[in-house]
């Protein structure tokens, strides 16, 4: 018998798993690698939203809690997936520049802005304005941290690579039963594939498809993250990774040729240097309506939760989320309102 079981593989199951562990709570974790979503991620965690030059929302909360626990994961895993990169906001304008400035008056934003114009020393970018420097900015190798992860689950006996079956979970008065193995509840983590779940599938979960490219580009030679149009963030070895894209009516997994040439549209007027495109992926993001997630427990079966809809901002939200679903789960604690799934089971039930 575990204590819960977890429906899902990606940074949602693996942050609420990794929670339950350091809690001392059993878990058995089922991922049949449907959704792709976390592996294929650019995995930034930046809490400026620099479109906008606004604090993205729990910015400094989420990095506060989110930061620490990748590297104390990376630290037990012994993987290197904690990577620290500068992010590099180029400027298109001298309007651009002033709204940085301005942007450090905002809350929270002095902490994260530095108030310095950095000039282009790198002949490869087309940056004649310069950029604006986000601090504590990196990226988590979300490929290498799931594929670390799952692979110590699976030694452990704690993974199933089979297809969760909503339709054999048995509800019991003090828990549940699936296939023989009980536990004292399920935890729902299934990004866009939670639209197939019967206990969860009237939320308003939305997919949001995104692409990145994989370029090599000898001649940039750049540490930094630069963000523009699209991010450009280095992997090594002479190889960036370019995206993304936002598609809301394309759930297909497959790569496009549309979504290739949006990415190049948007990455040749500021590289000025040769690369070679030697990959694309894709994946669908779970996002919600209001932009927040969707972290709770079913309303008329108690035993079931839920934590998803997390967006393009996984990384920083998923170990917060958890955290905050496992306080709900074992000292009662109230959920944050705006992550609460309770606030669309309530217009549900009313309509």
């Amino acid at each position: 018998m575990a204590d819960y079981l977890i429906i899902g593989g990606g940074l949602a199951g693996m942050a609420m798993a990794e929670t339950l562990q350091q809690a001392g709570a059993s878990f058995h974790l089922f991922d049949d690698s449907s959704q792709r979503a976390s592996h294929v991620a650019g995995g930034l965690y930046n809490p400026v939203v620099l479109k906008r030059m606004n604090l993205s929302w729990q910015g400094d909360r989420l990095m506060a809690h989110s930061i620490p626990f990748y590297e104390t994961l990376q630290a037990r895993l012994g993987v290197h997936i904690d990577l620290k990169q500068t992010v590099l906001r180029r400027f298109a304008s001298i309007q651009e520049q002033n709204a940085w400035f301005e942007a450090l008056d905002k809350p929270g934003l002095s902490d994260f802005l530095d108030p310095k114009i950095h000039p282009n020393r790198n002949p490869a970018l087309e940056a004649p304005h310069g950029f604006g420097r986000v601090r504590h900015t990196g990226r988590i190798d979300t490929g290498a941290l799931l594929a670390a992860y799952g692979e110590t689950l699976r030694e452990a006996g704690l993974l199933s690579t089979s297809a969760f079956e909503h339709e054999a979970l048995e509800m019991r008065q003090d828990g549940v039963n699936y296939k023989g193995m009980e536990a004292r509840g399920v935890i729902f983590c299934e990004g866009f594939g939670m639209l197939g779940n019967p206990y969860f599938n009237t939320l308003p979960l939305q997919g949001t498809k995104g692409e990145l490219l994989t370029i090599r580009a000898p001649e940039l030679q750049e540490a930094s993250v630069i963000k523009s149009g699209v991010f450009i963030i280095p992997l090594g070895n002479d190889r960036y990774r370019v995206g993304a894209t936002y598609a809301w009516n394309d759930y297909t997994q497959e790569p496009t040729a549309r979504a290739r040439e949006q990415l190049l549209t948007k990455l040749k007027p500021f590289l000025r240097c040769p690369f070679e495109v030697e990959g694309q992926v894709a994946g669908i993001r779970p996002t919600v309506p209001d932009r927040r997630p969707l972290v709770g427990q079913h309303p008329d079966h108690p035993q079931l939760y839920v934590l998803n809809g997390l967006g393009s901002r996984g990384v920083l939200i998923a170990p917060y989320a958890a955290a905050c679903l496992w306080g709900l789960i074992c000292e009662g604690r109230p959920l944050p309102p705006e992550m609460d799934a309770a606030r669309y089971f309530r217009t549900h039930t009313a309509s």
